[in-house]
């Protein structure tokens, strides 16, 4: 299905990663359609709904009908599965030559919560390098174990998956900011993290990153989170990274434990060597020692005094992640700490961003982002004892265990 007028194909330099967004059901529907409209370059957008008249609704080319009666799912991901499956010929036809997808949908409705899945399932069968960007309802909707059970389903077929709980919106924004531009907040999420992805491998930097190098870190299995800072003046790059690490919007996971970390600094050409480096420091300061951290950069000669710093942390776990305390080290001399992580803090003011109004053309670096402070934590190792856990060791006890223990429990 065509429609005339909207979005069309990108045009391709030979040899150019092919990179995809497939949105699926009215939040997915949602989430591409504000990609457009951010008039995202060098990337194919899909929309695929059981609902026919929420695709006339959409800035996008390239739509599929899932299933025969058009009326969508009823709430019912038994019967969005089944349209995916059912139209899976079609599917594959618009993944047909991509490199990597990002499958994006909203949790815990029928078309999007039952699709995404076949979809993933037949991008990984193709060989596609599959990214999941989803949302969870809010805890009102109580739809909340349909969302859970469908994200299960979709991280067993998906490189990597990122989860954005509408709870975490409330949060952040505060009750007074308006409904529908919060939606748009959320979507910045997978709008930040593709533009940066493409920008990495398609446009020429002075540290150039290719294809395979992005596959080698998305390709860490499990969850993973994308986040973009922007800053300006004074330390803007180290600014820059420490926003994009504390992304407040999603699951909660820490960068500390990822396995693969993704770094995109998109500035203009007065970005300089001391910048670059404070890039790196701020992520080495988190990244676990055997994590893969890939660093690029990619040039917009239209940034004046502005730089963008995109990460992408993959292979995250959270039901192994380790409990961050506070760290007491009066009496204890510094050479005796082995490993001190840097953990970002998002503090903001309820309502701060209340007054910020989002519109298609609107960039990230406009709206009033929150203040974040890093502030240094411990990050304190549970210990096992005969295949039990004994608990959380005070600082000076840890200290004063042999290195190489410390280093197994670590």
């Amino acid at each position: 299905m065509k429609f005339v007028g909207k979005e069309t194909t990108p045009i391709r330099t030979p040899g150019m990663p092919i990179i995809k967004v497939f949105g699926l059901g009215g939040g997915g529907g949602n989430a591409v359609d504000y990609m457009v409209r951010s008039e995202v370059r060098d990337v194919e957008f899909i929309c695929a709904n059981t609902d026919a008249q929420a695709l006339e609704n959409v800035s996008v080319a390239d739509c599929i009908q899932l299933g025969a009666g058009g009326l969508g799912a009823g709430a019912d991901p038994e019967r969005g599965k089944q349209a995916a499956k059912d139209d899976i010929d079609k599917v594959k036809e618009h993944l047909k030559n991509a490199d990597m997808v990002f499958i994006t949908a909203g949790m815990g409705g029928g078309t999007g919560t039952g699709s995404a899945p076949v979809v993933a399932q037949a991008a990984r069968e193709m060989g596609i390098l599959t990214v999941g960007v989803v949302s969870k309802p809010f805890s009102f909707e109580r739809r909340n174990k349909i969302a859970d059970q469908g994200i299960l389903d979709l991280q067993e077929h998906v490189d990597s998956l990122i989860v954005v709980p509408n709870d975490k919106l409330l949060k952040v924004l505060g009750k007074d900011f308006v409904l529908a531009k919060a939606f748009d907040y959320a979507n910045e999420v997978l709008h930040g993290g593709v533009q940066g992805i493409s920008e990495l491998v398609t446009r020429p930097g002075i540290i150039n990153v290719d294809f395979e190098d992005l596959r080698t870190v998305m390709g860490e299995r499990g969850m993973a989170m994308m986040g973009v800072g922007y800053a300006t003046g004074d330390e803007r790059a180290l600014k820059a990274t420490q926003k994009a690490i504390a992304n407040p919007l999603l699951e909660d996971i820490s960068v500390a434990g990822a396995k693969g970390i993704l770094v995109n600094i998109t500035s203009g050409l007065d970005f300089t060597l001391g910048e670059f480096n404070e890039v790196g420091d701020a992520i080495d300061l988190v990244a676990a020692s055997d994590a893969r951290v890939i660093i690029g950069t990619s040039i917009d000669e239209s940034m004046n005094d502005e730089i963008r710093v995109t990460v992408v942390a993959t292979g995250l776990n959270q039901e192994t992640k380790p409990e961050v305390v506070k760290p007491n080290l009066q009496g204890v001399q510094a050479n005796r700490v082995e490993k001190v992580v840097a953990v970002a803090a998002f503090t903001a003011a309820p309502g701060s961003m209340s007054d910020t109004v989002l519109t298609p053309q609107t960039k990230v670096a406009e709206m009033q982002q929150p203040e974040l402070t890093l502030e240094p934590e411990v990050v304190r190792p549970k210990m096992t004892v005969n295949g039990s856990d004994a608990g959380s060791l005070s600082n000076s006890s840890y200290l004063d265990i042999p290195a190489f223990l410390r280093r197994q429990a670590d």
